[in-house]
């Protein structure tokens, strides 16, 4: 077969490549963008950064793993929420990332306080309950009628001082 039906010649790199190298484009007498995949993503690159715009870099990864931007990490595509709007279809942060931003997010929504914040009040407790005085605080107590935090409590208090209703 001419290697003009198999594929193309890249305008950038002047090299011919299989068609499945760029991508589409109904405009075009053959349906091809004149420049390679590789080669429209670098152009593109350059264009950014000559405005001034911040480009992040490309990661690469083994086929079935995705790199999570949040923690730095490469990891399997199991660790992966799924999300079909997405040109992937998998989620822009890993499971990990998300459970840690959705514990920071209810943390602030529920009590009004940031993860800085309950460990500046854990340590003003001396990192003890201050109600048993033996074990961990780890439990953000709160009035539900206010919101006031009254402070951080152990698994064991926090759950009485809920069925005391107090």
């Amino acid at each position: 077969m001419p290697e003009e039906l198999t594929g193309k010649r890249c305008s950038g790199c002047a090299e011919y490549k299989p068609r499945q190298a760029f991508a589409s484009n109904r405009s075009m007498r053959e349906g091809l963008q004149t420049y390679c995949r590789k080669r429209s993503a670098e152009y593109h690159q350059q264009r950014q950064l000559a405005r001034g715009r911040n480009v992040r870099s490309k990661v690469m990864t083994p086929v079935g793993h995705k790199f999570c931007r949040r923690c730095q990490e490469i990891k399997s595509h199991s660790e992966w929420d799924r999300n079909s709007s997405t040109s992937d279809g998998l989620s822009t942060r890993c499971k990990t990332c998300r459970v840690v931003e959705g514990q920071a997010g209810r943390l602030k929504r529920k009590c009004g306080m940031t993860e800085a914040g309950r460990d500046e009040l854990i340590a003003s407790q001396r990192g003890v309950c201050p109600i048993c005085l033996s074990a961990p605080a780890q439990h953000v107590d709160h009035c539900h009628e206010t919101g006031r935090v009254r402070g951080v409590l152990c698994f064991n208090c926090n759950f009485a001082m809920g069925k005391l209703e107090s």
